[in-house]
């Protein structure tokens, strides 16, 4: 009797939680909006910082001069000059990040966007983060803006790697392939991005019909121009993010909060 009652206890907390989630979706999210979703066929995500900090993750920034490493500013640590100076020192920095990365997880709004693939005929997501979280959350057509932190690129060959494999000679390992130096395979600052990266987000932004930006502040260049192609092009753009951005003014809607707590009620509504 005792298991059936908590049985019957449960049940209902979840039937409760699942009516204040619908609740919330209705709330939130216009008619407008979820008569789109519900019809899309090509979707794309754009996300940034934004996702990646609900799970944990730093974002190194902060106002004025702060410095975020051993006294140097983001612009220095993580620059192409840098890694021309001192490569020994970028590994540095970068194993230092792989270390606060390892024993974070992906967070609702990853696993959502991941959940999306089964229900749109075509998703393309594009990220500006490195972290690999998206993938960790079962993504698989990721467009990475920025590269990836767990991913090394040899100088010589090209040849690219798994960091969780790399073994470090003085600071700087060396590529299985063929002996040459390795680097992080992420875009540094003053770093094009990788050849056909952008191109192929803008594709993908030409011809879907509805774009959601989340969790990022739309100034960083090309990145922030995929939703101006999305909406030139006749998509419906959406902004998740918890403050308005320079973006908003182009959107369609924005929703304001937290991509964790925003993009799981898609679906509910």
């Amino acid at each position: 009797m005792d298991a059936e009652l908590r049985n019957c206890a449960l049940c209902s907390a979840l039937l409760t939680s699942e009516i204040r989630m619908q609740a919330a979706a209705h709330s939130l999210i216009s008619d407008a909006l979820g008569q789109r979703f519900a019809e899309a066929k090509h979707v794309l995500v754009l996300t940034g910082a934004g996702v990646s900090a609900e799970s944990g993750v730093p974002t190194f920034r902060g106002g004025g001069n702060t410095t975020v490493w051993k006294g140097m500013p983001l612009e220095i640590v993580s620059s192409a000059g840098m890694l021309e100076r001192d490569l020994p020192v970028v590994w540095e920095w970068f194993n230092y990040r792989r270390h606060l990365l390892t024993a974070l997880k992906p967070n609702p709004a990853h696993e959502a966007i991941a959940g999306w693939q089964e229900r749109f005929p075509e998703l393309t997501l594009v990220t500006q983060n490195i972290d690999g979280l998206h993938q960790a959350a079962g993504s698989r057509r990721v467009i990475e803006m920025h590269g990836n932190i767990w991913r090394a690129r040899c100088f010589d060959c090209g040849a690219r790697h798994e960091t969780r494999e790399l073994r470090f000679d003085q600071g700087i390992p060396s590529c299985f392939d063929c002996g040459g130096h390795l680097r992080p395979d992420v875009v540094l600052f003053g770093e094009m991005l990788p050849a056909g990266t952008f191109e192929s987000a803008a594709a993908a932004a030409q011809n879907c019909d509805l774009c959601f930006v989340v969790g990022t502040s739309a100034v960083v260049y090309p990145a922030a121009s995929i939703p101006e192609i999305d909406r030139a092009a006749g998509a419906y753009v959406v902004e998740v993010n918890p403050e308005r951005t320079p973006l908003s003014y182009l959107c369609d809607e924005v929703l304001t909060g937290k991509a964790g707590e925003i993009l799981p009620l898609f679906g509910k509504s």
